[in-house]
């Protein structure tokens, strides 16, 4: 389990927790999207529909990789 602190949008700073795995995903996933980690964790924050940050993020992450999935 990995604790990250993150800047969201540019003003508020909070902590997550992510398995390694998930946390190595969520970098994968901002890279391939040329945004910085901040920038993504804004994002997911933004259109969360889930209260906590962590489990939202996590959620994210498996939508994105079903999305990978079906495409030809």
């Amino acid at each position: 389990m990995r604790k990250i602190s993150v800047v969201i949008a540019n003003r508020h700073q909070t902590s997550i927790s992510l398995e390694d795995e998930f946390y190595e995903e969520l970098l994968r996933i901002a890279r391939k999207q040329n945004r910085s980690l901040n920038q993504l964790i804004t994002q997911i924050d933004a259109q969360k529909q889930i209260p906590n940050l962590s489990s939202a993020i996590r959620v994210y992450i498996l939508n994105e990789l079903k999305q990978q999935n079906n495409q030809p």
